[in-house]
């Protein structure tokens, strides 16, 4: 579903957002305006990014909420074919909350939990994951050996498209081990990516506006009450 950003406003979104956050606080001006100023000038300019940081994420997220039915299509990339995501419960998703692994395990949490990374630009860490769950389960040599070069490409090397936050000595011992490709590969790396998200991006998502509007039950209608 089409959000209403474009790819090229959504980098420069992101870089925009990037320099006001961290690099706009504290500066002196050339044009000798004073240090409270400009730092006055700096947190209204990070307030109004952090909002429009926050409009993005919800329209991004919005569309599993949208239909008053109980489920939601999303055009899977790799097939191109409908799937159907049924909303949970909020018992269901209150579940989620008791363990990082309860969400993963569910289709609709997964999906949801994407979409929360992409709006805190930082969808590579869960794509690497899935990745290496797909990994672990291929059987042919060839295969594997394949695949671990493409993971190695995706997600490793140095500035690769999706580069994800793991040391330099993880790094090169993976480098080393796709050469022969065996299934435990990544697994320090996923390791480190795992305990990433659930301390820190899964605690956000559980706070989040979306997750608490999962969670709340149906108001009781007269005609219900009635019955």
């Amino acid at each position: 579903q089409r959000t209403g950003v474009r790819p090229g406003e959504a980098g420069a979104m992101q870089s925009a957002v990037f320099l006001a956050l961290h690099h706009g606080g504290g500066r002196m001006e050339p044009g000798g305006r004073r240090r409270g100023e400009t730092e006055e000038a700096a947190a209204a300019e990070r307030g109004r990014m952090k909002r429009t940081i926050i409009k993005d994420w919800k329209t991004r997220l919005s569309y599993f909420l949208q239909n008053s039915s109980n489920s939601t299509k999303i055009k899977s990339k790799k097939t191109g074919k409908q799937r159907t995501y049924f909303r949970p419960s909020p018992e269901e998703a209150q579940l989620w909350s008791e363990a990082f692994d309860e969400l993963l395990a569910n289709k609709y949490g997964l999906a949801a939990f994407r979409a929360f990374l992409k709006s805190e630009f930082c969808e590579e860490n869960i794509e690497f994951w899935l990745a290496c769950e797909d990994f672990k389960k291929t059987k042919s040599p060839q295969k594997l050996t394949v695949k671990a070069k493409k993971i190695y490409n995706d997600f490793i090397e140095k500035e690769a498209p999706k580069e994800i936050n793991i040391d330099f000595h993880t790094k090169n011992m993976i480098a080393q081990n796709i050469q022969e490709a065996t299934h435990t590969c990544f697994s320090a790396a996923q390791k480190r990516v795992y305990s990433l998200m659930e301390n820190n991006s899964y605690p956000r998502f559980l706070e989040s506006e979306f997750y608490q509007e999962l969670c709340k039950k149906p108001p009781i209608t007269r005609a219900a009450q009635g019955t």
